[in-house]
């Protein structure tokens, strides 16, 4: 409450903090709007029989299972990303760009990545539509029909593209992650409120489990998210004229998940991906095409698969998005040049590899507990049958992780405006 009192006083922090909500309830009524013309009997029945697509409505706040004008969410936007940092493995050029020219080399990334949203945000509408025609949920479309509403999909992907941008410019958190965060509570209701109408006695201790295992859960996301390794740091003794500078010694924080919650987006959307494909694929007229999908599609539905694949999907994009933000060789650069050094390793290449050899331990970890915890719930909600909550363990840690970021976040304004 004291900081939240902090906060309310002091003028530009309460105007960013009131203008976030703003912009998440913006995008909350958009979310509830729906598309005219819709069989919801139908279309609730699709989400009831598809994991993958109830999946993914989760993560747009429930605008998919609606059908809403923004029912993508910030997929394309989140599967753009992706593929903007898997391109710069591969082109040195965006690498440069990204790493290596400051804020304008990231702004002329971050905006390659917003025109490439557009044509992915047309092929996964053009393709969750269309499978949509073929199920019954939605009439058949004509060719104006079909512009009509790829333009509204489209356009509905790319203004929550923007809003994320415009939380983002606020210093408040990341707002890929904040609009995610937001889609995902309010689902909490409906989730809780099927649960105490679904509840019988007999259930009491399985649900009793069920809550003791979620606080477990919030605790290791809470400790993995917050623990770091300290690497010490000791600066050389400098003496100019009559003074004396340096000479004193700090430590570099290496956290145990440096990621954060982005693994698990990413490998959500890429895990969702293949599956929509294949749906998509399995009613094409080419029988060997229409096999190969149907086998996939069964495949991606089984539980026991499908933990396997989240789970190492997370342990990669946790390695990769780590690799992305925290690089030893421009770090020991920047030691060497301050004339600091780590105790026992010479500066330059040896401290470089020093904290790679670090790096790829710590993260190993974390990448392990992560995984771990992604994939627990799906394994407590095999064993104890309450599958209200849709995404389980994914969507308390995600929400989690964010309050914490958020929290840090708000912690350092007010700390900057203190001093």
């Amino acid at each position: 409450m004291d900081k939240l009192k902090k906060i309310f006083k002091i003028p530009d922090l309460r105007n960013r903090l009131l203008f976030v909500l703003g912009i998440l309830v913006i995008y909350r009524i958009f979310a509830a709007v729906p598309v005219p013309g819709i069989d919801t009997q139908a279309l609730a029945n699709f989400f009831a029989q598809n994991q993958l697509f109830g999946l993914l409505s989760a993560f747009t706040g429930g605008g998919l299972d609606k059908l809403s004008v923004v029912m993508l969410g910030l997929g394309p936007y989140i599967t753009s990303s992706i593929i903007m940092q898997l391109l710069t493995m591969v082109f040195p050029q965006l690498e440069q760009m990204y790493k290596y020219e400051g804020e304008a080399g990231r702004a002329k990334f971050n905006q390659y990545s917003r025109f490439l949203t557009i044509p992915l945000a047309g092929l996964q509408g053009y393709g969750f539509l269309l499978l949509l025609v073929r199920q019954g949920v939605i009439p058949s479309l004509s060719g104006p029909e079909w512009i009509t509403a790829l333009s509204v999909v489209i356009a509905g992907a790319v203004f929550l593209m923007w809003l994320g941008e415009l939380i983002t410019e606020k210093n408040i958190g990341n707002g890929i992650s904040i609009m995610i965060f937001a889609g995902i509570v309010s689902g909490f209701p409906s989730g809780i409120r099927q649960a105490l109408s679904t509840y019988t006695p007999d259930q009491l201790f399985t649900y009793i489990g069920f809550v003791i295992i979620a606080i477990i859960v919030v605790a290791g996301v809470v400790y993995l998210t917050e623990a770091q390794r300290n690497i010490p740091i000791n600066y050389a003794r400098k003496v100019r004229g009559s003074r004396q500078y340096g000479g004193v010694s700090t430590y570099l924080p290496m956290r145990v998940n440096n990621a954060g919650v982005m693994p698990i987006i990413f490998a959500l959307s890429i895990l969702l991906f293949p599956g929509m494909i294949a749906n998509f694929l399995a009613g094409s007229n080419i029988e060997i095409v229409a096999n190969v999908s149907r086998f996939i599609s069964d495949m991606l539905q089984n539980p026991f698969l499908h933990s396997i694949l989240y789970f190492l999907l997370v342990v990669v994009f946790t390695y990769f998005y780590t690799a992305v933000t925290f690089d030893p060789k421009s770090i020991s650069e920047n030691i060497q040049k301050q004339g600091g050094y780590i105790p026992g390793i010479r500066p330059g290449r040896p401290t470089a590899e020093y904290l790679n050899y670090l790096l790829n331990r710590i993260t190993l970890v974390g990448a392990i507990f992560l995984g771990l915890i992604a994939v627990l719930p799906t394994v407590v909600q095999g064993f104890t049958g309450i599958t209200s909550f849709a995404i389980g363990g994914t969507s308390i840690l995600i929400v989690v992780a964010v309050a914490l970021e958020i929290m840090k976040q708000l912690d350092s304004q007010i700390s900057m405006y203190e001093y």
